[in-house]
């Protein structure tokens, strides 16, 4: 029997629960053998959401080999490890690209994921780097800015702000800046959220918050999840300070490893991490049709 016999596409507004659980397992499954996550945190909160999106099952023998996701015109693919070689990749990200203008996601950079792009055309539009180090043995000097004071976020007080100043601070970025007042809702209820590392800067005068920089802790692992500045708070060192509170706040955590993301071409967030001792440690990078 041929693999055209073998594997079977589905599209699909919606997942059941089964197959919910059976998208999991194959992102665990791949992220065990490349060391590194199949689906984003995005994908991955999409399989049960309400979120508009696309899903694509490709399925054998009753399991699910293949799945691909596409959100706002952005796409991820993943295939079961024990399924590479046979074409099943190439086949799930043609359908893929049957969506008008999609912009892909290779976890990675992976020679594979690049040279099946090159057959196919694509080019490269996006780099976001993954920094890491290892957690501070001390906690580092605290910087300070005249007139700011760093306080937490308070649950059922902040959001409306919040997402106000993380709509300006990300006005430009294709997901952090469209971030709702659902997509905040949905995080804060994960196990992982913590509102004492959510920090706020804000103006001692005016009470108006100037940056904000929210930690994620979990499995070991301390996240620089998002740091924003307010465009018109900007060179008043308020980046420095949040960096220097999430520091010293992931010092005493006991963690085995620190880690966040940022876009490739931001040389002063790349700059200001790499003061504290982070250093790149992969790319992930976005596919599109030239």
């Amino acid at each position: 029997m041929g693999l055209a016999e073998e594997t079977q596409l589905t599209r699909l507004n919606s997942l059941t629960a089964d197959q919910v659980r059976a998208v999991r397992a194959l992102a665990e499954a791949v992220a065990a053998r490349d060391d590194f996550e199949a689906l984003s945190e995005q994908m991955l909160l999409n399989l049960t959401s309400e979120r508009e999106v696309q899903h694509l099952l490709l399925s054998a023998a009753g399991s699910v080999v293949g799945y691909a996701q596409v959100d706002d015109g952005a796409a991820e693919l993943a295939i079961d490890p024990a399924w590479r070689g046979r074409g099943l990749g190439r086949r799930l990200l043609l359908e893929v690209l049957a969506e008008p203008g999609v912009r892909v996601w290779a976890h990675g950079d992976l020679p594979a994921a690049a040279h099946l792009a090159d057959q196919l055309g694509l080019e490269r539009v996006r780099d976001l780097w993954v920094m890491a180090m290892d957690p501070p043995q001390t906690v580092p000097p605290q910087r300070r800015s005249e007139g700011v004071r760093v306080r937490e976020f308070v649950p059922g007080q902040d959001e409306g702000a919040w997402l106000d100043l993380n709509a300006r601070a990300f006005a430009d970025h294709p997901e952090q800046g469209k971030l709702t007042r659902a997509d905040l809702a949905e995080r804060m209820a994960q196990p992982w959220f913590d509102p004492s590392v959510f920090f706020l800067a804000e103006d001692t005068t005016s009470g108006d918050l100037l940056g904000s920089m929210w930690l994620k802790i979990e499995g070991g692992v301390g996240e620089i999840y998002a740091l924003g500045v307010h465009p018109q708070a900007q060179g008043r060192g308020i980046g420095g300070v949040l960096t220097d509170r999430a520091m010293s706040a992931l010092a005493g955590a006991e963690l085995e490893r620190l880690e966040l993301y940022v876009e490739g071409e931001n040389v002063a967030a790349i700059r200001t991490y790499r003061r504290v001792g982070f250093a790149k440690e992969r790319a992930d990078v976005q596919y599109a049709r030239a």
